[in-house]
């Protein structure tokens, strides 16, 4: 596929038992979006994502940060679509797709993360016999999704109100899905909203499903994986399938940004 046909396409497409024992924490996470994601212990999120499937790091966003995202909801030209949930059986709330170009936060983010996740995925692939492998860059994946078709972008906003809750799911998107994605938790437990857990479940061959609650603070982040991971067990690995969603909205309302890494079709 050419350049401008490429560039075409994608104008026409946007218009169209509880989590891990150990918390990844950034303390006073600096203002650059590169430094704070260095900052992180990202062995330790290795490890958590080979023990349960998710990892939480502390504090990705500040307060400030957060709010900010949670504003931008309202500002529908720079998103593509939007989605309620009850339409499609999906569950209760809505959540809008940014559209290209990224702001610049959630851009730097999507770029900065990835590299450190990549090692993860490609590991994971060869443990289960799967023999995609995942390029260091996020731009040469993206071209990947694209030369497939893959060309609406997946970074997402998300809103809850009372009674409102995500059913469980998994955001596949196309041929090309990269195994790993990030959910920051924009709003603030007990003070915007009260119940709206972020949730887990673990589907193990010949055996019944491992539910996993991840308690979240405002700003913090969670690492999961989106389909599949191994598990390795007394004759080898083994995948188990995952997947993810909210529970219910008490009371109050919930924002959460949610930051895919591979493009749909």
């Amino acid at each position: 596929m050419n350049i401008s046909a490429r560039t075409a396409l994608i104008a026409a497409a946007n218009t169209i038992s509880p989590t891990p024992s150990r918390i990844v924490s950034l303390k006073d996470p600096p203002k650059s979006i590169a430094s704070r994601v260095e900052g992180v212990d990202w062995q330790h999120v290795s490890q958590d994502l080979d023990a349960h499937g998710n990892a939480t790091i502390e504090r990705l966003l500040s307060p400030e940060e957060c709010r900010a995202i949670a504003s931008l909801y309202t500002k529908d030209d720079i998103f593509r679509s939007r989605v309620v949930m009850a339409s499609h059986g999906f569950g209760s709330g809505e959540y809008k797709y940014f559209s290209y170009p990224l702001t610049h936060l959630i851009s730097r983010f999507r770029t900065a993360v990835y590299p450190h996740l990549v090692p993860i995925a490609n590991r994971w692939n060869q443990e289960m016999d799967t023999d995609i492998r995942y390029p260091l860059k996020h731009a040469d994946f993206i071209e990947r999704c694209h030369q497939a078709g893959q060309i609406r972008p997946t970074p997402l906003l998300l809103q809850y109100g009372a009674d409102d809750y995500n059913c469980l799911h998994q955001e596949l998107y196309g041929e090309h899905v990269f195994p790993l994605q990030l959910a920051i938790l924009l709003s603030e437990p007990e003070k915007d909203f009260t119940g709206g857990e972020f949730v887990m479940t673990e589907q193990r061959p010949r055996m019944q499903s491992r539910p996993m609650v991840v308690p979240l603070r405002q700003g913090d982040g969670v690492v999961f994986a989106v389909h599949n991971r191994p598990v390795q067990g007394a004759r080898g690995v083994y995948r188990v399938n995952l997947r993810h969603g909210v529970s219910r909205i008490r009371s109050g309302h919930r924002h959460t940004l949610g930051i895919i890494f591979h493009d749909a079709k």
